[in-house]
């Protein structure tokens, strides 16, 4: 007898500004073998355009920001977001070319019960290269490389339902920079594994983050939360050095280094969320796959 098909859901958050991009990403996933994707689209602080009807939908009335706007999709699935097995999150300018995509993951969480997160590979649709900051590791000169990672990308991904229902959503209060590490590390210490697969690939436009304008404020901000909230205390400073001197290794301009300096000292001033240092098991555990945590 056939097996059932793990349930797939997609989460989609989008602010209005591109409903033609949005509605080429809904009509690369409604084009998914095997059986369909639930989808919600959240409106972050916006109303949303005409969408088809097997469509869910959500308009808030304010911009939640990035993981709190995903959070309500992974809501709008039930507790923890019981309903379905996988969550996907995509970007509302993205594209899934291959209609095989989503089988595959659920191939991949099948045959390893362990894996928790998938990240995709992202690449542009015209030129069909993926940036080095859209690898998820250290060493990420050969995109094509699928490996075990410490971390994932934000808008092209996969989640296993229970990585949430275990140790919680993504920290809203982050708004908008390094929510997904957060969760990653959670992820890593509760026993789940990351995975990154090149031939799981979104097409998006190349894009730089520095786009938005509380980019810097925000990166460093959520740098000295994310240690704060996951690191065992002796690896706290040596993390926010480590970064300090990258930061300042990379020759900001004075408007975008004043920035990030202001940030970096909000992330000490003001509440981080609840502290659940990680255990010495997996710091090892991170230094093993290649990205030990004060970088």
């Amino acid at each position: 007898m056939a097996t059932a098909q793990l349930r797939v859901g997609a989460v989609v958050i989008t602010m209005g500004t591109r409903p033609q991009e949005l509605n080429r990403l809904l009509d690369s996933v409604a084009a998914q073998e095997g059986e369909p994707v639930q989808v919600v689209v959240v409106g972050n602080g916006t109303a949303l355009p005409g969408l088809p009807s097997w469509v869910r939908t959500v308009e808030l009335p304010e911009n939640l920001g990035i993981p709190g706007g995903r959070n309500v999709g992974i809501e709008a699935f039930g507790p923890g977001g019981g309903e379905v097995d996988v969550l996907l999150f995509l970007d509302d300018d993205g594209r899934l070319p291959d209609p095989a995509t989503v089988q595959r993951v659920r191939q991949a969480f099948e045959a390893d019960p362990q894996l928790g997160i998938i990240s995709f590979r992202i690449a542009d649709p015209d030129t069909g290269a993926t940036a080095r900051r859209h690898v998820p590791r250290l060493r990420a000169s050969d995109p094509l490389r699928s490996s075990r990672v410490t971390t994932f990308l934000g808008g092209a991904n996969a989640v296993r339902t229970q990585v949430f229902q275990q140790v919680g959503p993504l920290p809203d209060r982050f708004f908008y920079a390094h929510e997904e590490t957060d969760l990653a590390w959670r992820a890593l210490d509760a026993g789940w594994a990351i995975d990154y697969r090149a031939d799981l690939v979104l097409h998006h436009p190349t894009t730089s983050p520095a786009r938005h304008a509380v980019y810097h404020r925000m990166v460093a901000r959520n740098r000295v939360w994310l240690s704060r909230r996951n690191l065992p205390l002796p690896l706290i400073p040596v993390y926010l050095l480590v970064w300090l001197a990258i930061t300042l290794a990379r020759r900001p301009s004075w408007p975008a280094l004043k920035a990030w300096l202001g940030g970096f000292a909000e992330g000490w001033r003001t509440p981080c969320g609840p502290r659940h240092p990680m255990s010495w098991r997996t710091v090892w555990r991170l230094t093993r796959l290649g990205r030990p945590p004060v970088i």
